[in-house]
Order: C-alpha cells, then sequence, then structure tokens
C-alpha cells in the first residue's frame, strides 16, 4: 500500500484555500500542518480543513513536522527564504506563482534544485483549467487543421474604482508590475502549453485606474515558433458575459485552416468549420467547483500523480523560467516600444537596468 503524502502548508492568505480544499479531497494526501503568522486564519483554516497542527513559522512547522511536500502559499517576498527552508529540510516544494521577486532570484532558487530539479515545482494552475485540457486536446486531434492565430481577451471587469481588488487580494493596488507579472503571466504559460514555444513579442501596456501602482491593460502579440500568432488583450476594467466574469477571466478564440475553435465566460468551447456560419458546442466534463474550473485541485493531483507514479511534471520551476524570461521581455518591449526577440532577454538585461513598465495614457 502507497504511503500517503504528507503534506504542509505556509500561508492562509485569500487563495490558500483553495490549497487547502483541493489536498484535502486528493486520495493518498494527508494535510499535516499549517503556517501562518495571523492567530485567527490558522485557527480558521485549521478546523475547515482538519489540518491537525498550526504554527506560526514555517520554521517551526518544520521543526516538529514530517512532510514530503510543503506547499508555499504566500507573496512573492517570502518565496526565496521559504523555498530555500524547503529544500534544505528535503521537501519536494511547490511554490505559488509569481515566483519570486524577478527572474534573477527564481533563476538563481531554481539553481538550487538543479541536481533534482523536479523537487522544486511553480503551482501555475490555468493550464489545469478543464477548457485548456479540453482545447488542447481538440488541437492534438487537428479538429480545426492547420492553426493561425490565438486570441485572448481578459476582461474580469474587477478592477475599477478606488476600491478595486480591496476586497480580495488588497497588494493588486500596491505591485509595480501588476497585469502582466501577476495575470497575464497565465495567459503565457497557457499560450506555451497549447502552441509551443514563443520566439518573440511586441507589448504595449497602460494603467487606467490611477489608485493602482501597476499596468492594468495591455495588447501583447506573440510570434511562437511555429509561425502561429498570438493576442493577448487585457483590461481588467472591462468584463464579459459571465455569471462568474473570473472563471475564465475572459474569452478565446482559436483560429485555423478548417474552422474556429472559441472558449466563453461559461467555461463553454465551440468549433464553427470553415466556411459555416453556425458553430456547435464540444461536450466535455469538468466540475463547476474551487476556482477555475476546480483548476487548483487539478494542479495538485498531477502533482500527486507525479510523485507516486513518476509521470512526467509539467510545472518545475526550471521549465517555468521559460515563462518569467518571456515577462521579462514583455516588460522591456513595452519600454522601448518595439518588437523584441525572446533571445534577446539575456543580453538586454544585461545591459539596461531593469525597470518597471511607464504607463503611457
Amino acid at each position: 500500500m502507497t504511503k500517503p503524502i504528507r503534506v504542509a502548508v505556509v500561508g492562509c492568505g485569500y487563495f490558500a484555500r483553495f490549497h487547502f480544499d483541493g489536498w484535502s479531497r486528493i486520495p493518498g494526501v494527508e494535510l499535516v500542518a499549517l503556517a501562518d503568522l495571523d492567530p485567527k486564519k490558522r485557527a480558521t483554516n485549521a478546523q475547515d480543513f482538519n489540518v491537525p497542527a498550526t504554527f506560526e513559522t514555517a520554521e517551526a512547522m518544520l521543526d516538529a513536522t514530517t512532510c514530503d511536500v510543503l506547499d508555499v502559499a504566500t507573496p512573492p517576498p517570502t518565496h526565496a527564504a521559504l523555498v530555500r527552508l524547503g529544500l534544505s529540510r528535503g521537501q519536494t516544494v511547490i511554490c505559488q506563482k509569481p515566483f519570486c521577486t524577478s527572474f534573477e532570484e527564481a533563476a538563481a532558487i531554481a539553481a538550487l534544485a538543479a541536481a533534482e530539479p523536479n523537487r522544486l515545482i511553480v503551482h501555475e494552475n490555468f493550464r489545469f483549467e478543464p477548457w485548456y485540457r479540453e482545447a488542447k486536446r481538440q488541437l492534438d486531434a487537428g479538429s480545426i487543421g492547420t492553426i493561425y492565430q490565438i486570441t485572448f481577451r481578459m476582461r474580469p471587469g474587477d478592477g475599477q474604482g478606488p476600491d478595486a481588488y480591496l476586497a480580495r487580494q488588497p497588494y493588486f493596488q500596491r505591485m509595480p508590475r501588476f497585469l502582466v507579472r501577476e495575470t497575464a503571466i497565465h495567459f503565457i504559460d497557457t499560450f506555451r502549453f497549447l502552441l509551443g514555444e514563443i520566439d518573440g513579442l511586441y507589448a504595449d501596456l497602460r494603467r487606467l485606474n490611477p489608485v493602482i501602482a501597476g499596468e492594468d491593460a495591455g495588447i501583447i502579440t506573440f510570434q511562437f515558433a511555429s509561425g502561429v500568432r498570438g493576442v493577448f488583450d487585457g483590461n481588467r476594467l472591462s468584463d464579459h458575459p459571465a455569471d462568474d466574469r473570473r472563471k475564465t477571466m475572459g474569452e478565446m478564440m482559436i483560429e485555423g485552416s478548417h474552422g474556429t475553435l472559441r472558449l466563453d465566460g461559461y467555461g463553454r468551447l465551440f468549433i464553427r468549420s470553415f466556411a459555416q456560419n453556425d458553430d456547435r458546442e464540444i461536450a466535455y466534463f469538468w466540475n463547476d467547483r474551487g476556482y477555475g474550473g476546480d483548476c487548483v485541485y487539478e494542479f495538485q493531483r498531477h502533482v500527486v500523480e507525479h510523485l507516486q507514479n513518476s509521470q512526467p511534471l509539467e510545472t518545475s520551476a526550471r521549465a517555468y523560467l521559460a515563462n518569467l524570461r518571456i515577462e521579462e521581455t514583455v516588460y522591456f518591449s513595452h519600454r522601448v516600444r518595439r518588437y523584441v526577440s525572446v533571445e534577446e532577454i539575456d543580453h538586454l538585461r544585461g545591459t539596461h537596468r531593469e525597470v518597471g513598465p511607464s504607463h503611457r495614457a
């Protein structure tokens, strides 16, 4: 009989509750401890998810607890120290995104696991949203033929006014890099999951809500190695048709020689064949629970299957650095107002001082 995977979680903020919920439902996983500086959050999450031990700090938790996995669900400035701690204690470490505070810090932390790269995993869950898993199946099956372009219009409608983000994640207002670093990074990873590597891009970013520090709108055009073009059109102030506008965060269209694949705000996928006016809905199963079609649970289940059965891991920290290189390329392209090859970014980072985007009106 396989021994249970013992998981300890550090962080009890807004999104950590999705972590606790997912772990609590996976067979073969035992939630053994949690840590957070806030005693009320510790008590609430321990009670809600039957976690037997709570601690103020991760150090105290790991001193007193035997675990296989340390799940880091805290803000980026804490990531480096917590990852170092977990790796030094022999755990597999899962770290929430945005991963660390910069590409350089993330690369240095990923290097700590160079001998065993799968011991350090980034919690990147959008690619595990069920509509993207089904879209990938459709593309791999050739359902719309040769792919020409992918477009995603991100429209969560949560960024208007002086109270934007305060009820859920107030630190959003203070992030000097916001739309791309916090949210579009998910779609960079998803675009790569669906259509392969990205060679270069052009980015034009904006700050529309003056109460926040970073950009909250922007258009990025991607050039894929395959020749496919991609467009990410993000605006957190505008919305789209959906009962829950954070479910898909917007609408996607993938165009090909045989037709078009479309995602709407309800998680529904449609195919319209070339030269036809009507589309048909694709029937597929997904669990309308938790966040984003239960993608946190699906990501965690993927990690468990890797640990138990050596299933190939999709989001090791080493592999995730490719997303962060593209993120750096986005911000540099915005600054210099031109197309930038991803291959240029290492040179550009060495010859230009790294700064956040200037927000042109």
